[in-house]
């Protein structure tokens, strides 16, 4: 898998991602659904678990960027 293949993908924050916080979100990507340790794409933003997220930027193995996809 290339590294832009997981950027715009949708996943659901699992574990609380945000400032001082290593979180955790599940996306569904080649034919499952996988863990990856979470951070905010905007400082200081806090998503709470449950949140549908957008993954902004992958840092391969296991690390994204995400924020949130919809509006609250």
């Amino acid at each position: 898998m290339d590294d832009s293949s997981m950027v715009g993908l949708l996943g659901r924050v699992t574990g609380t991602v945000g400032p001082g916080l290593v979180g955790e979100v599940i996306v569904q990507i080649r034919g499952g659904a996988e863990h990856f340790l979470a951070h905010p794409a905007s400082p200081g933003v806090r998503i709470e678990p449950g949140t549908v997220v957008t993954v902004i930027e992958y840092l391969p193995p296991r690390t994204v960027y995400v924020s949130p996809a919809y509006d609250s």
